[in-house]
């Protein structure tokens, strides 16, 4: 007995011990939403400057600007990086929608009703040509990659490659139901299917299916960068997929409704905005959503030129610092 009692001591050390290395190996964070984040009013923040347009999501960034849509004008805008100044609206031929991409010199609109995608060249800014090609979610994501743009093209599963010279659509890959958004990564695309509550991984150069990734319910809106890809879940979570391995290895609650949330990646923290709540920043280090600032505005982000753009308000875009957002203490 007294053998016994030893040997289950020494085992259950050997355990311990053991599985402490693992721990230290993997670098586990903390439980996440452990904590609830620190909330601070929006209005503590000072802008580097404040735009008087309204920041949709979907913007993106070209290599000295930021582009962002004007739906009710049926047009694109150009924010310029250097000066912050605002070019003249240029129109696209119908309402932009789901998200702009930037490729092969030109910027890439959506117009949901009319089942197109504009083509807009970064050189003169003008409408050079117009794809038939339906983007089945007004709010979804489109993307480029392999020398094509991909976007959602039907709701069911169906993810469409388009020659960008042709316009036309050259390869179709099939994905579990209710796909929304495509996200471009270093030889791989990333596709949300809010149906399913997958995160589905696909080569871009043989448009084989790679992984099929279960991740928070209702996954929508999503985003690649800081080591991993981020989505934006309807289940008020993010989850954090490791590209090496194609698993979760983190799942972030935000206590918040992430319905008509947007996320970007950057400058060291993830960033989600939400309606009411422009900016909750997530530390990528502890997997925990470490700030929250409330206020008017969000639904809209995007991190580019060094600096964190966000919706602030009806007809309201700040561009802020990142690192004194991340200092900023209640």
């Amino acid at each position: 007995m007294v053998r016994q009692a030893v040997f289950g001591a020494l085992l259950s050390l050997a355990i311990c011990s053991f599985s402490g290395r693992i721990i230290a190996i993997q670098d586990a964070p903390p439980p996440a939403g452990s904590r609830p984040p620190a909330e601070i009013p929006l209005s503590r923040l000072k802008p580097d400057a404040a735009l008087p347009l309204q920041f949709e999501p979907g913007a993106v960034p070209a290599d000295d600007a930021v582009w962002t849509m004007d739906r009710s004008a049926g047009a694109i805008v150009r924010i310029a990086a250097k000066d912050n100044s605002v070019g003249a609206p240029v129109p696209v031929g119908g309402q932009p929608c789901a998200s702009l991409t930037i490729a092969f010199e030109s910027v890439w609109a959506p117009l949901c009703g009319d089942g197109a995608i504009a083509r807009v060249a970064l050189k003169d800014q003008k409408v050079t040509t117009t794809v038939k090609a339906v983007v089945a979610d007004p709010d979804g994501r489109i993307a480029s990659n392999a020398g094509s743009i991909w976007a959602i093209t039907d709701r069911k599963g169906v993810v469409s490659r388009i020659d960008p010279d042709t316009g036309a659509s050259v390869a179709e890959i099939y994905v579990p139901k209710g796909t929304v958004a495509v996200a471009s990564g270093p030889d791989a695309l990333w596709i949300t299917c809010e149906d399913a509550g997958r995160l589905v991984r696909v080569n871009p150069h043989d448009t084989e299916v790679v992984e099929e990734i279960p991740v928070g319910r209702r996954p929508r809106r999503l985003t690649v960068g800081e080591g991993a890809i981020w989505t934006l879940n309807g289940d008020g979570t993010v989850s954090r997929v490791d590209p090496a391995t194609n698993k979760v290895v983190a799942t972030i609650k935000l206590e918040r409704d992430t319905a008509k949330g947007d996320i970007a990646a950057g400058a060291g923290s993830v960033w989600v905005s939400l309606p009411g709540t422009p900016i909750v920043r997530i530390d990528p280090r502890t997997n925990r959503a470490a700030q929250a600032f409330t206020g008017e505005g969000g639904g809209a982000i995007l991190v580019a030129h060094g600096s964190l753009w966000v919706s602030a308000g009806p007809k309201v875009t700040w561009r802020l610092d990142p690192k004194l957002v991340e200092a900023l203490r209640p």
